[in-house]
């Protein structure tokens, strides 16, 4: 099997990778790696993996190809990838690459960093965020999902259409963070919460796997909440 996935499903983009690959049914061999245990962080990770010491990362024989958009389009190119997800028509391929762009400073940006400030950094630092200042990147990530549902998801059941793309994807993937940190994007959204529903419906079991383990720490953190 030349195909290889690195990955940790407590990283969104692997998360997406990993429901792509089982969901299109392509081969891989399986390389989880534990981010929480510095795995990522020694010599042999960065001169054999990635020289960028993140995940995912893939190995297709010897060629190696990080960032997840990246991998996306060239398994797209390569592999025997299902249609939907990425479509050849121009057009419709436009409006997946045009979330995919749009996302990087926005819905990923915007989750990722008030899951960060909440959740993570606390852990790893043992210090928690002045309350003002994580308000701050809470009402930023709020802005961004109630920008979701007015600029995505207004017109059709799934971001580009009534279609499911690679863009729901990865942005159901990112959406999910933040519920690491006690929040739940879904709540007061309902056309996020229906489109949330639908996605993780459609991609099923691989879905749930790939999200098993943050479902588990998210209803440890709810109920520590309460």
């Amino acid at each position: 099997m030349s195909l290889k996935l690195y990955y940790d499903f407590l990283s969104q983009p692997s998360r997406a990778l990993y429901i792509l690959l089982k969901t299109s049914k392509l081969p891989f061999e399986d390389c989880p790696v534990a981010l929480r245990n510095g795995a990522h962080l020694n010599d042999e990770f960065k001169y054999n993996v990635s020289r960028f010491q993140k995940v995912p990362v893939i190995h297709d024989g010897d060629f190696k190809l990080t960032e997840s958009v990246a991998i996306l389009r060239y398994l797209s190119r390569e592999k025997n990838l299902p249609e939907f997800w990425y479509p050849k028509d121009s057009k419709k391929q436009a409006r997946v690459d045009e979330f995919l762009e749009w996302q990087h400073n926005n819905v990923r940006a915007f989750c990722a960093l008030y899951f960060q400030k909440k959740w993570l950094f606390p852990i790893i630092t043992g210090k928690e965020m002045e309350p003002k200042k994580l308000a701050g990147y809470k009402k930023r990530m709020e802005d961004c999902l109630d920008s979701m549902e007015i600029l995505w998801l207004s017109n059709g059941k799934y971001i580009c259409g009534d279609n499911l793309t690679a863009a729901d994807l990865w942005a159901a993937c990112e959406v999910e963070q933040p519920r690491l940190a006690s929040y739940d994007p879904t709540v007061g959204r309902p056309i996020l919460g229906a489109w949330l529903d639908r996605v993780r419906s459609e991609l099923g079991e691989n879905y749930r796997v790939a999200h098993e383990i943050l479902n588990k720490i998210a209803t440890k953190s709810q109920k520590a909440k309460m």
